[in-house]
């Protein structure tokens, strides 16, 4: 078989450290949503929703089939880490709690998981 197909949907769920409520501002806040969005693309996890609260993101995608969930939330985490901090000193303190969950969804849950 020369090509590969994978359909796996993953329901991602990661808080701030200490679950604290850095992301209290809704602009900041939405665009680290879109920001997230846009690196999960790049790593071939394309999103199909991304939300979350001033505590924690939530991210619906459909996951690539290149690289494992672990280097998937480590490189989300990392980039967005980086790009919170350049946005001001509101974010100088700021950092992800190490550990994460993430779910399958089976397509046909899609719309009520989104």
């Amino acid at each position: 078989m020369p090509q590969s197909l994978s359909a796996v949907y993953i329901h991602l769920v990661f808080a701030t450290i200490d679950c604290g409520p850095f992301l209290r501002d809704i602009p900041t806040r939405d665009a680290l949503h879109s920001y997230l969005g846009g690196v999960s693309k790049q790593l071939d996890c394309p999103p199909i929703l991304v939300g979350g609260l001033e505590d924690h993101v939530h991210l619906l995608a459909r996951f690539g089939r290149t690289l494992t969930q672990a280097e998937w939330v480590n490189e989300l985490k990392r980039v967005s880490n980086l790009w919170l901090k350049e946005g001001g000193l509101d974010y100088v303190d700021f950092e992800w709690q190490d550990g994460y969950a993430d779910f399958s969804v089976s397509q046909s849950n899609l719309e009520q998981v989104k």
